[in-house]
């Protein structure tokens, strides 16, 4: 536990005596969902991320940057039932907190680097919908039926431009299911076999 304690001061301590800026962040998220076994199509849906961000250096090209997000995902999901084709489509809204830990070079004109970003959140809404579906579909059981927590991680790469400007590309992973199977009722197919979200997200920062 003083070990714990002792890294976190250390970090901490680093965070203050190194430079420290706030900024704004956005951009396009392109999310898909898996689960289903034998899928005719599963395409991305291009949605967004909006938010605010403060980074600190931490030293030898270490960096922490947390981001609080309004961060949407969504999924379509084409398969085949019988000869009719079902689809299936779900969207979540977000309030996401993603905790950057970056490293790279300082080039000067630009600082290229890796990081990885852990992230939690909290469901405020979405949609749910299907075309075919069984006359059983109830969109607001499969809402109510969806996990208001959220967490998972993310990873990629990014630049940073005069120490103002940054862009990013992640890949991001929703870790646990997005429904609670035993809320679903007469609901279940196909959402008893959709796990979560996953996909890509490329996003423009301002520093000031």
């Amino acid at each position: 536990m003083k070990k714990i304690i002792a890294i976190v001061a250390l970090f901490a301590s680093m965070a203050i005596a190194g430079a420290q800026q706030l900024g704004v962040t956005g951009g396009l998220t392109l999310s898909k969902m898996n689960g289903i076994s034998n899928p005719k199509d599963t395409k991305a849906m291009a949605l967004y991320s909006a938010g605010v961000l403060y980074k600190a250096n931490l030293g030898a090209g270490f960096a922490i940057q947390p981001e609080l997000l309004w961060q949407v995902k969504g999924a379509n999901v084409q398969e085949n039932v019988g000869a009719l084709d079902n689809l299936t489509v779900s969207r979540s809204n977000n309030v996401e907190l993603g905790l950057g830990l970056q490293w790279g070079p300082d080039l000067l004109a630009f600082r290229p680097y890796l990081f990885v970003e852990p992230f939690l959140g909290y469901s405020v809404g979405g949609k749910e919908s299907q075309k075919l579906a069984n006359a059983d579909f109830s969109k607001d059981k499969v809402l109510e039926a969806r996990n208001k927590l959220e967490y998972g991680v993310g990873g990629g790469i990014g630049v940073e431009i005069a120490s103002h400007i940054q862009l990013s590309f992640q890949l991001f992973r929703n870790m646990g299911p997005l429904y609670k199977a035993d809320k679903l009722g007469e609901n279940k197919y196909p959402y008893e076999h959709l796990k979560n979200y996953q996909g890509m997200k490329i996003n423009l920062a301002i520093l000031f």
